[in-house]
């Protein structure tokens, strides 16, 4: 049940909301401004309700993954373990030659429907950091920094071990834009 749980949860997280956004405009998404199949480049490209749709249906399969999870009645660690891999689908999905977008809002919708306590650190992280900083991408990381030791302080480590790696895997697909806001704040 493990396997299969963790396969469809990488299957749900291949469905990338701004590709299919992108279809209903007539626009590639992978050839526009940063190739990204986000709704940072949906919303930058298309406008705002491509934003809207592609951060709601990219979290909605967060949630949804979750979701199943708990229907199912799996432990917490298996549950966690969904969690990820839906965020890894979304990073990496196998129809698109591994190209997907870069797992924030998908990690939103993970976030909330695990735990809200524990997402709450994100969300106070990424204010804190982008006060002070101006950026929301070393905000984001910021929050990740909170939201990581949140799960640390209530002892979560190991079963919060699989979807830490994939908030890795989100922060290297971020590298460009993290340079490039440390760039601009010397």
């Amino acid at each position: 049940m493990i396997g299969l749980y963790w396969l469809l949860s990488y299957l749900i997280g291949n469905i990338l909301t701004a590709y299919f956004v992108g279809k209903i405009y007539g626009v590639n998404l992978q050839e526009e401004r940063s190739k990204n199949l986000g709704a940072r480049n949906a919303g930058s490209v298309i406008g705002k309700t491509a934003f809207i749709l592609t951060l709601l249906g990219d979290s909605l399969k967060g949630v949804l993954v979750v979701g199943l999870g708990r229907m199912w009645q799996l432990d917490e660690w298996v549950l966690i373990g969904g969690a990820a891999w839906v965020i890894i689908g979304h990073l990496f999905p196998i129809w698109l030659k591994w190209n997907g977008g870069k797992g924030v809002a998908t990690f939103i919708g993970v976030g909330l429907a695990l735990s809200p306590s524990l997402f709450l650190w994100m969300i106070i992280g990424t204010a804190l950091i982008s006060a002070f900083t101006r950026s929301l991408t070393l905000g984001m990381v910021g929050g990740f920094v909170f939201y990581i030791a949140a799960i640390i302080q209530a002892g979560k480590l190991e079963p919060y071990g699989l979807l830490i790696m994939a908030i890795v895997c989100m922060l290297i697909k971020h590298m460009s834009n993290i340079q490039e806001s440390l760039k601009r704040g010397k």
